[in-house]
């Protein structure tokens, strides 16, 4: 796992200089503290020859230097680089070139089957000096092009320089797994794996985007392409970009085949095209295949591997198949919290046992006051998803014993394991009701009847869910998942900042990610909305940064294209009953879980937020959202966010989420936009 950043440039743009683009890789040290390297295909007379770089080689020859008498610049790249070693430890030093020096690369993540594709590759004739996966990649380049894409297996975002193309070539990996922002200035293209690294480039513009405000408000994150401030983006998950001539142009190059129509021939598994004449017993133990062989894939590496294992079905089911492929306990890793609703340590210690793997439990007590300015610095961007604070606790644990950690992420979104798909199957059927009656059931009387203010409590739940059994099901499904609703957000904005947003509409990002499974059931259509939004931009982006934050590499199995290919495919009777989901994942995997993870409830891996803003964040409450600082920003009405949080003090209502959301904005304005931080994070009060 590693950290890119550079350039790409026409004949009549800006090369960064060296100072420049040791700035964009430092500040990516914590991707990747064990090595570093540079290149340019035309070097700055400024700049050694080797530019940091052991494996660099001269610019293609009979290029004059680009500051000599008479000379005529052309277009080129600069490549940047930091190192976290996994695979091929002593020998797979980057940037790295083909055979030649005519195709260069960065290159951040994992493929692997890299081991099957290249001998594939050695028999067409390419020559290979490392045993590093990062080397197929350009060899794929070089004899299938922008097709390679098709044939990796893992997670990736990485640059290709093609010096006789005069071509960059980004990607990203179909899930969204490791992150690529970029910016496109006249005749120059930025790209880096973390904002920050855009922000060193000098005089890189930091200007708040008010709709990305709207978003973040009404998700808790900055949806692809998306950037909060103006002119940055990210590129999206399955795409690839290229960059010729000074045009960028963006392709999309998979999709989750959730439609009945999708082409056989697409798939990546050829055993999926006969899947409409399975029996229930065949996908079982196909998925079983599936999912050992992802596992098996992700074990390899050339430093120390282990599991995170919080005692849910998911992280259970992938370190039970990591054991049964190892002839030696594995490694596994938990936190609890000393708060027993939030303590999941008693499932984990369970399925250690279970399993027998080489358990490492530990105890922490949580503090935002502590963690919110690093969640802050290394998020980039507003996020708001609090279940960040103990991932980043966990990640900090696991890498004192491991690099390499396999998590459970994605089992709930490729099998229907959050509650509300529960909610939306019966809302589903409620909307074969009368209009009238499910008007009554959506009245707004039924909302002032007395209910517990926590959070998860029933009445609070089921009073949500009444109240948008009248809207269509996309934006009744928004209305349940969203932060603030959209009419709690006009509420919210100041007039001034309202008008910025003109008739912008947040909802749209959900709509279009609806729109990739239009055939199916509303249940799967609502599965694979999240598994293109939710997935990628909260739960993805929120483990890689928090483990990246302490330079340990997270690994998902549930997330090969392979497994999410065959989730797309499956019936939704096989994921969900009227009772519970991730059924198939409970009947397949029955002899790795024991019978308490089997029959316990989901619970959110989250902190206890509602209590802290009454006591110890209290003080830190006010001084961020109540101060001169924050009403002068002009972005929310004073007295809106006094209600609220004075609402929340009295108990009236646990608007804990929205106030964390609100805190996490107006922190992040102070630590880029005030203070313009480029270094390191700091809470400003």
């Amino acid at each position: 796992m590693c950290g890119i950043a550079g350039a790409a440039w026409t004949s009549r743009g800006l090369p960064p200089d060296e100072p420049t683009l040791r700035r964009m890789t430092d500040v990516l040290r914590h991707r990747g503290p064990d090595d570093e390297g540079f290149w340019w295909s035309d070097r700055p007379a400024s700049l050694p020859a080797s530019a940091g770089a052991p494996s660099a080689v001269p610019s293609p020859a009979g290029r004059p230097a680009p500051d000599s008498p008479g000379s005529t610049r052309s277009s080129g790249a600069a490549l940047g680089f930091r190192r976290l070693s996994i695979i091929d430890v002593a020998g797979g030093h980057q940037p790295l070139a083909n055979e030649d020096g005519s195709v260069w690369i960065v290159f951040n993540g994992e493929i692997y089957n890299y081991r099957e594709l290249r001998p594939e590759l050695e028999a067409r004739g390419h020559r290979f000096r490392t045993r590093s996966d990062t080397e197929v990649i350009v060899h794929a380049y070089e004899e299938w092009g922008v097709d390679a894409l098709r044939r990796f297996r893992g997670m990736f975002a990485f640059a290709v320089w093609d010096d006789r193309r005069q071509r960059l070539w980004l990607a990203r990996d179909r899930l969204g797994q490791k992150p690529l922002f970029y910016r496109q200035e006249p005749e120059r293209l930025l790209f880096a794996s973390e904002l920050k690294a855009l922000l060193q480039v000098p005089q890189a513009p930091r200007e708040l985007d008010p709709e990305a405000v709207d978003l973040f408000l009404t998700y808790q994150y900055v949806p692809h392409p998306r950037c909060i401030l103006k002119g940055y983006h990210k590129l999206p998950p399955a795409h690839y970009a290229l960059y010729e001539e000074g045009r960028l142009t963006l392709h999309r190059y998979w999709h989750a085949p959730y439609e009945a129509d999708t082409d056989p021939a697409g798939f990546a598994d050829p055993a999926l095209a006969d899947c409409r004449r399975w029996s229930d017993d065949q996908w079982r133990e196909q998925l079983r295949r599936t999912l050992t062989d992802s596992v098996r894939l992700r074990m390899r590496s050339d430093v120390p591997i282990g599991a995170f294992l919080s005692g849910g079905i998911d992280s259970t089911i992938i370190s039970g198949l990591m054991q049964s492929l190892s002839d030696r306990p594995i490694h596994t890793f938990s936190i609890g919290f000393p708060i027993e609703s939030f303590d999941e340590r008693r499932y984990g210690r369970d399925a250690a046992q279970r399993l027998g793997t080489e358990h490492h439990e530990y105890v922490v007590q949580p503090s935002a006051l502590d963690m919110l300015p690093q969640i802050i610095w290394q998020y980039d961007e507003p996020f708001g998803d609090s279940s960040a604070i103990p991932t980043m606790y966990l990640s900090k644990v696991t890498r004192q014993v491991v690099t390499v950690a396999l998590s459970g992420d994605g089992g709930d979104e490729l099998f229907g394991g959050y509650e509300r798909y529960q909610a939306v199957r019966l809302a589903s059927r409620l909307d074969r009701l009368p209009r009238l009656v499910r008007r009554l059931c959506a009245h707004p009387l039924w909302q002032k009847l007395p209910t517990s203010t926590e959070q998860r409590a029933l009445g609070r739940r089921l009073k949500r869910f009444v109240a948008a059994l009248g809207q269509p099901p996309e934006l009744r499904y928004l209305r349940w998942i969203g932060i603030f609703d959209a009419e709690l957000r006009r509420e919210l904005y100041t007039p001034e900042f309202r008008s910025t947003l003109g008739e912008f509409d947040s909802g749209s990002f959900l709509g279009e990610a609806y729109s990739h499974a239009p055939g199916r059931d509303f249940v799967t259509r609502t599965m694979a909305a999240d598994v293109h939004s939710y997935l990628p931009c909260d739960i993805l982006t929120k483990v890689d940064i928090a483990s990246m934050t302490y330079s340990l590499e997270a690994r998902s199995p549930f997330l090969d294209h392979h497994v999410a290919e065959l989730a797309a495919r499956m019936p939704l009777h096989l994921k969900q009953n009227r009772r519970r989901g991730k059924l198939i994942l409970l009947e397949t995997f029955r002899d790795l879980l024991p019978e308490s993870i089997q029959n316990r409830g989901k619970m959110g891996f989250g902190v206890p937020l509602d209590h802290w803003f009454r006591a110890e964040l209290n003080p830190l409450l006010h001084d961020t959202l109540l101060d001169d600082t924050a009403r002068q920003r002009g972005l929310l009405a004073p007295e809106v966010t006094a209600r609220l949080v004075a609402e929340h003090e009295s108990r009236r209502w646990d608007h804990s989420y929205r106030l964390w959301n609100l805190v996490c904005l107006e922190q992040w304005c102070r630590m880029f936009l005030d203070r313009r931080a480029t270094h390191g994070p700091e809470l400003v009060r």
